[in-house]
């Protein structure tokens, strides 16, 4: 009778609390706050950016609470409620101080591509140290909930799907289809086989890239076609209209630095649900699904370049058509919806000198080599700096046997070096940051990217709208700057209120804000808060 009773209670209690029966996390990736309203005229009244504004609630003051502001520190941020001092993933790529050489923020060796024969199947999450709000929700349920994560980049599908996740899927561009490792599965799903037969990419292709609207109506960006801009699409490519019906059949990873890739990763998200039966019951998943080609369109053309203005309309009829999408499947305020960025982008340095905005580039291979001359001829030392990554310099631990005074002396020739460099505001001893004289703001940020097992020993702050050289043309990110940290994030469907808010809050509020909604454990990492506001 007891039992019985016990039971009873809990089946009782159990429906009590209500929880949507979908949640569904968009990144978007390379997404600077701006865009939400530099295109907001433009943008379809049906389109995915107007009903989430108008229908959800904005957090209109978002901001990256560390550095460096990098994919896989992003989509890892967002999902923990973590940092990288905490969850580990400091970079896309870092130095680790205990293995001794570069690694890859989702490298895994121990497992296996599962969808082609390539080794680009070769990742999982197990360099992420923290859990995410997707293995909460697995724990919560006794792991009856699916997690399926789903981008062109591996970082972005692999780290936001967590440790637990029934499946991460990425694509591969050398052989035109989706992936995934033996991490999760043994098989491959016969829906994602049929989807990888159906050859998208080729319709895509023969189609070529136009823009939206007459190119002359353009007027949030630069006239088409500048020196600054690189060329991901041919290197004889002159500009609008892109034809890349040469490309099809052949290569298959151009399809990235197009609008096209949102597309095919809206197709394939919506196929997940459907095949994977997501939000088909009152036990909630989780689909987590990034954006990437705007990243790569962004790098390439800049913020103020046509390509990106059109790939942001494009994306917005893709994401309104993902929302109907979502309505009809799972239904209408059954599924709870947030929409933000791993990071945002800088201008490109030689159209923000055009305009008299002091900007410029720094080579950092030049200065990692020049710098181990200069300590050769000082210290008497090869190769002391093994890398510089992250806007962090690595020092050689078994090239400098020496005693503090002289790790001490090596740092201050190394900082007297640097800050004769142009562009390069000031150099930071991370093992003395709490003594630096420093703006709050931007220790903070250094604190929370700081691991000393993956981060170096140095950290070199760059004047604003400096960056890392990587050519001549095109842009990038990673600092504290706001162009790079400051983001969007809007909440729509279950449970969420319609408005806005100035209150600043950060990328790790994301998850404890899922975790309160849903009354389960924020993830075991978590520093962030939850945003009260958008609550009904």
């Amino acid at each position: 009778m007891l039992t019985l009773l016990c039971l009873a209670m809990t089946s009782a209690f159990t429906q009590s609390i209500k929880r949507p029966k979908l949640i569904v996390g968009i990144v978007i990736d390379q997404m600077r706050y701006d865009y939400l309203y530099k295109y907001y005229d433009r943008y379809d009244d049906k389109g995915g950016f107007k009903t989430l504004l108008n229908g959800g609630f904005s957090c209109e003051n978002t901001f990256i609470p560390y550095i460096p502001t990098v994919t896989a520190c992003g989509h890892s941020c967002i999902y923990t409620g973590s940092v990288p001092a905490i969850n580990g993933i400091t970079g896309n790529i870092w130095w680790d101080n205990d293995l001794k050489r570069s690694v890859y923020c989702t490298e895994d060796s121990t497992v296996h591509t599962i969808g082609t024969n390539t080794a680009a199947g070769l990742q999982s999450p197990r360099n992420l140290l923290t859990n995410t709000i997707g293995d909460e929700l697995k724990l919560a349920t006794n792991f009856k909930s699916k997690v399926i994560g789903v981008a062109l980049k591996d970082r972005g599908s692999i780290l936001p799907a967590g440790h637990t996740g029934d499946a991460a899927y990425w694509y591969d561009g050398s052989a035109g289809k989706w992936i995934t490792s033996d991490y999760y599965m043994k098989t491959f799903p016969d829906w994602v086989v049929a989807f990888n037969e159906k050859k998208l990419i080729d319709d895509y292709y023969k189609k070529g890239w136009r823009t939206l609207y007459p190119p002359d109506s353009y007027s949030e960006s630069t006239k088409d076609i500048n020196a600054y801009e690189a060329k991901p699409l041919g290197s004889n490519s002159k500009g609008f209209p892109y034809d890349l019906a040469a490309f099809a059949g052949k290569n298959y990873s151009t399809v990235l630095s197009t609008p096209f890739g949102n597309t095919l990763t809206a197709e394939f998200a919506k196929q997940a649900v459907i095949s994977e039966n997501l939000g088909n019951d009152d036990i909630t998943d989780l689909l987590a699904v990034s954006f990437s080609s705007p990243d790569y369109i962004g790098h390439a053309f800049g913020p103020n370049s046509i390509e990106v203005e059109d790939n942001y309309l494009r994306l917005d009829k893709d994401l309104g058509d993902f929302i109907r999408f979502l309505d009809d499947r799972v239904g209408k305020n059954e599924y709870l919806l947030f929409l933000s960025a791993d990071h945002g982008v800088a201008h490109v340095p030689a159209f923000a000198s055009e305009h008299h905005i002091p900007s410029g580039t720094l080579d950092v291979g030049s200065i990692k080599e020049r710098l181990n001359n200069d300590l050769n001829e000082k210290m008497g030392k090869n190769n002391l700096i093994l890398s510089i990554a992250n806007y962090q310099i690595n020092l050689n631990p078994d090239a400098i046997k020496f005693d503090d005074n002289k790790m001490a002396e090596v740092k201050k020739v190394i900082i007297d070096y640097l800050s004769k460099e142009p562009g390069i505001e000031r150099v930071i001893d991370l093992e003395n940051l709490g003594g630096a004289t420093l703006n709050e703001k931007v220790k903070m940020m250094i604190s929370n990217g700081y691991n000393p097992h993956r981060s170096g020993q140095l950290q070199i702050i760059l004047q604003p709208q400096w960056m890392e050289n990587y050519g001549n043309t095109g842009t990038t990110h990673g600092n504290w700057n706001p162009y790079d940290s400051h983001i969007p994030l809007l909440w729509y469907g279950w449970g969420i209120g319609k408005g806005q808010s100035n209150r600043e809050v950060y990328m790790t509020d994301i998850a404890p804000t899922i975790a309160g909604l849903l009354h389960i454990q924020m993830p075991n990492g978590s520093v962030g808060h939850v945003i009260s506001e958008v609550a009904k």
